[in-house]
């Protein structure tokens, strides 16, 4: 009997420990994308294409097919906002769509 409860906690405990490491890697991804994305020669798109390209490398691809950016102003600065929208893994890698949110930000080069 203990032995189960025991197993059932240790289970959560990595399902856990895999949701905060795929939220913590999407929002890197996000950050270095809109800084990739923020330089003077480049735009949204490639912060996209860029953000993908991490994501891909370390998470299954499915996690990089809802990337966007956009130009923001915040307090009258250009920046540059990369959204990464993911399922949150509830059960393995399968777990409740759109429900993890992150973005990641950079004031724009001129």
């Amino acid at each position: 009997m203990v032995s189960i409860i025991v197993i059932v906690l240790l289970m959560a405990v990595l399902q856990l420990a895999m949701a905060l490491h795929i939220r913590n890697t999407l929002i890197a991804a996000a950050g270095e994308g809109a800084r990739f994305a923020a330089t003077a020669d480049r735009g949204p798109t490639d912060g996209v294409i860029h953000t993908q390209r991490l994501i891909q490398q370390s998470l299954p691809d499915s996690y990089a097919e809802r990337v966007t950016a956009r130009y923001t102003t915040v307090n009258g600065v250009q920046t540059i906002e990369v959204e990464v929208v993911a399922d949150l893994p509830v059960f393995g890698w399968v777990g409740a769509g759109d429900a993890l949110r992150v973005a990641g930000h950079a004031m724009e080069e001129s």
